[in-house]
């Protein structure tokens, strides 16, 4: 089968590798129709995250139907249309039993393309597969599900539930790539007075506006601290999301959050951050951090299935897995190739 491979810091392409097998009763295989790329694997291939090595399949996120079935798998059978988590879980450990997916004990939580082969691939292998696959009604649109195996989930718990958005509340999110866009979609539901967008992009900030944000900030000569506190009154934001992954942003989270605020980290950091508790420490503030666990993920399909909310939106480009290099290409490229999400189709 053909299958995305890292070989290393810098280096990846489109090989031929050998199909999936069953390796455990609890497992599927599952036939891959439409993955994605996630800044998560920029950030491996730059080698932020060394516990991908070389020989990996890259990818987390997808959609697809069920080939093969471990004997201990109840809730599906070959031919089942599936949505894939981007978390795998047991169900049964502690963390699982606390709806803390991405933690796992049974050596389940993120491991689709970091610690075993993911999902840029014509076939993978799931396991958990009765507790990391979701069935997807008939006549579901499959771009807007793969939206859900990752980005949605990850903006939505990272940033909107970490941060305690609440109705009246000013949000600001640093960062309007496509998880920070989820983020946005989804602290929608909770009526927030004002939701501030702060990047680079104006491409990406004009689509921020389209999406609902009632303020942008380009942050193009990294006045953005100052800007959000000017249309802030001086007062600053109850709930700042980091939603990039490097320090810069990080620190424009801690200049614009007010006293008894959130700071709610989504971004894979790669490097240390400077926390300011010298200017923090009376402040009440909250900050947290999470690795997503897709809990949300049937609370979420069944926005998406009731068109509330349209992830599909996101998509700008799309190719077929046999086009993935190019697909890379332009995702890395956001900025000059106007991309959010890239859709990659297995034919």
């Amino acid at each position: 089968m053909q299958a995305l491979v890292y070989q290393g810091p810098g280096k990846f392409a489109l090989e031929d590798k050998p199909k999936p097998a069953l390796r455990a009763a609890t497992d599927a295989i599952v036939r891959v129709t439409k993955t994605t790329i996630c800044g998560t694997e920029l950030h491996i291939l730059k080698g932020d995250l060394p516990a991908v090595t070389a020989g990996r399949i890259l990818g987390h996120e997808g959609v697809g139907v069920v080939d093969q079935l471990g004997a201990g798998v109840s809730s599906f059978k070959v031919g089942d249309h599936v949505l894939i988590s981007c978390v795998s879980s047991c169900g049964r450990c502690e963390n699982c039993k606390k709806g803390m997916y991405s933690h796992c004990q049974n050596d389940g939580g993120w491991i689709l393309g970091n610690l075993i082969d993911g999902t840029q691939a014509e076939f993978v292998r799931i396991p958990f597969a009765d507790n990391s696959l979701y069935p997807i009604p008939a006549g579901a649109d499959e771009e807007d599900f793969v939206m859900l195996s990752d980005i949605l989930p990850t903006g939505f718990e990272c940033g909107v539930l970490n941060g305690q958005v609440k109705p009246g509340d000013t949000v600001a999110i640093v960062g309007a790539g496509p998880i920070g866009l989820a983020a946005l979609l989804t602290a929608q539901f909770y009526s927030p007075a004002a939701i501030i967008l702060v990047d680079t992009d104006d491409n990406r900030l004009a689509v921020a506006k389209k999406f609902g944000a009632t303020e942008i900030v380009n942050n193009g000569g990294g006045q953005a601290a100052e800007r959000v506190m000017a249309l802030t009154s001086g007062r600053g934001v109850d709930v700042a999301m980091e939603a990039i992954g490097i320090p810069p942003s990080f620190d424009i989270c801690q200049s614009i959050v007010t006293a008894g605020g959130h700071i709610a980290n989504i971004g894979v950091h790669g490097k240390p951050v400077q926390l300011n508790l010298d200017k923090l420490w009376d402040h009440n503030i909250t900050l947290t951090t999470r690795l997503v666990d897709t809990v949300t993920i049937p609370m979420l399909m069944k926005t998406v299935t009731s068109r509330k909310v349209q992830p599909k939106q996101l998509i700008t480009h799309r190719f077929t897995l046999s086009e993935t290099m190019k697909a890379y290409d332009t995702f890395g490229n956001a900025m000059r190739e106007r991309a959010l999400k890239v859709m990659i189709r297995n034919d």
